[in-house]
C-alpha cells in the first residue's frame, strides 16, 4: 500500500496516481495522519508492517530504483535486498528490528515535535477552510519547531510565494544543508546481495 501525503487531496495527487497506474492500493492523506502517526518527515518513506500489524522497520527513506541517485546519493539496492529478505523470512530476517531497536528509532515524538505537528495541522485546517494567508504563521511555526521536516516545507510553499512569504525556497533550503544528506540513508545491516541491480 502507498499513501500520498498531500493537502491538495485527490485534486493534486490524483493525476500522478493515474499516470503511475499502480496495481496496489493507494490512499490520499490530506491531513497527513500517516506522517504524524509514523513520524515521517519526507517522501518517499516506508514502514514495514506484517500481517498481524506489527512494525518490523520504522519509517525510513525507501527508493525502489536509482533514477534519482545522482541527486541524493543513496543506492536503492540494499533497501530492496532487505525488503525481499523480510518478505521471505518475516521476523527471522536480519532486517527486521527487535523491540529495543524499534524503540530507539521511534523516539521522534518529543513535546517540541508534537507542538510542530499541532501548528502544521492548524495550518492545514486554515488552508482547507480557504484561509491560506492566515495559515502562513502556523506553517512557519511548524517549520521553526521542526526544521528537518521537509513535508512541512513543501506543503506550506504550495499555498504561498516561498521567497516572498518565507524568505526561502526549495533550492535555497537544499543548498543550506551544506553537505548534510537530504535523505538520511536507511540503517540497514550489511549483508551480501544476490538480487539484480535496480534499474538506473
Amino acid at each position: 500500500m502507498s499513501v500520498a501525503e498531500d493537502i491538495g487531496g485527490i485534486k493534486d495527487a490524483g493525476p500522478w496516481i493515474e499516470k503511475a497506474s499502480p496495481g496496489y492500493t493507494v490512499l490520499v492523506d490530506e491531513k497527513h495522519t500517516v506522517a504524524t502517526l509514523y513520524g515521517m518527515i519526507n517522501v518517499p518513506m516506508a514502514v514495514w508492517i506484517d500481517e498481524s500489524g506489527k512494525i518490523a522497520r520504522p519509517n525510513e527513506v525507501a527508493f525502489i530504483d536509482n533514477r534519482y541517485k545522482a541527486l541524493h546519493g543513496i543506492d536503492a539496492q540494499p533497501y530492496l535486498t532487505g525488503l525481499l529478505d523480510w518478505l521471505d523470512k518475516g521476523d527471522k530476517s536480519i532486517y527486521a528490528m527487535n523491540s529495543d531497536q524499534l524503540r530507539e528509532h521511534l523516539n521522534q515524538f518529543t513535546p517540541q515535535n508534537l507542538l510542530a505537528d499541532a501548528n502544521f495541522k492548524m495550518a492545514q485546517y486554515l488552508v482547507s477552510a480557504g484561509h491560506a494567508r492566515d495559515a502562513i504563521a502556523y506553517f512557519k511555526a511548524a517549520q521553526s519547531l521542526r526544521p528537518d521536516d521537509w513535508n512541512y516545507k513543501r506543503n506550506a510553499w504550495l499555498f504561498a510565494d516561498p521567497d516572498k512569504d518565507y524568505g526561502t525556497n526549495f533550492g535555497k533550503e537544499v543548498k543550506a544543508l551544506n553537505g548534510k544528506p537530504y535523505y538520511p540513508a536507511p540503517d540497514l545491516p550489511k549483508a551480501p546481495s544476490s538480487n539484480p541491480r535496480p534499474p538506473e
